[in-house]
C-alpha cells in the first residue's frame, strides 16, 4: 500500500542548470518526486497532504520584518536561554553553548 502523497505548495523552484527560478510546487509519492512545476504552486492533487512552504503569504516581506526586530532584546533572550540552568538539564559549563555547537 502506498503512502499518502505530499504536496509542497508555494515553493521556490531553482535549477542552476537551466537557470529556472520561479514559484511552484512539488509532489512527492512514496518518497520520490512525482511531479513539480508552476501548476502545483497553489493546487494540490486530491487526497494529497499539503505542506505550505510560505505560511506567511506571498506579500510577506522578511527583510522589512527583520528590521523591526529589537536585536538587543533578542540577544538578551538568547543569552538567558543559553545560561539559565535547569534542574532537568543543567548547564554543566555555565552555559549550553557546547550543546548547541556540534
Amino acid at each position: 500500500m502506498s503512502a499518502t502523497p505530499i504536496a509542497f505548495l508555494n515553493a521556490r523552484l531553482i535549477d542552476p542548470e537551466t537557470g529556472l527560478d520561479e514559484p511552484g510546487g512539488l509532489l512527492v509519492k512514496d518518497g520520490v518526486i512525482a511531479d513539480l512545476g508552476p501548476r502545483l504552486r497553489r493546487n494540490a492533487p486530491k487526497g494529497a497532504e499539503v505542506v505550505e512552504i510560505n505560511p506567511m503569504g506571498e506579500d510577506f516581506n522578511y527583510a522589512e520584518e527583520f528590521k523591526k526586530l529589537d536585536l538587543k532584546a533578542l540577544k538578551a533572550d538568547l543569552h538567558a536561554l543559553m545560561t539559565d540552568s535547569q534542574d532537568w538539564w543543567p548547564a554543566d559549563y555555565g552555559h549550553y553553548g557546547p550543546f548547541f555547537i556540534r
